[in-house]
């Protein structure tokens, strides 16, 4: 396993609930554009989070992958939906994108196993 990303998402929530108390202005705009930039529109979320996972692969940022990986499931994504967004990755990409599509590839397995514990339970 190359990193947790559930825990890595959540660890991420918590740091940026802390970076809101630090710098409240900055956060609350931060969180404003995400909302409006993530929220339904003539673009469905699920397709908006889509977009986001690509970029995320393409510039390399671990935990925005972690992130919309677990925010485009969230929104509807299938499995194949996840892997095609990172099939165009890589061609945006090139090599690096290979490995940080391969990140995402492994997210997409570890919220998956989240998601079949948390039904079990």
């Amino acid at each position: 396993m190359l990193q947790d990303y559930p825990k890595k998402f959540n660890d991420l929530s918590h740091q940026m609930t802390e970076l809101g108390i630090e710098i409240p202005d900055t956060m609350k705009g931060f969180s404003e554009l995400h909302h409006a930039s993530l929220s339904k529109g003539a673009l469905t979320s699920k397709t908006k989070e889509l977009i986001a996972l690509g970029i995320a692969i393409t510039i390399r940022c671990e935990g925005c992958i972690a992130c919309h990986v677990h925010d485009a499931l969230q929104a509807g994504a299938k499995h194949e939906e996840i892997m095609e967004t990172i099939g165009v990755s890589v061609l945006m990409g090139g090599g690096p994108s290979v490995v940080y599509g391969c990140e995402a590839m492994e997210a997409l397995k570890q919220f998956g196993i989240s998601k079949q514990n948390e039904a079990a339970r």
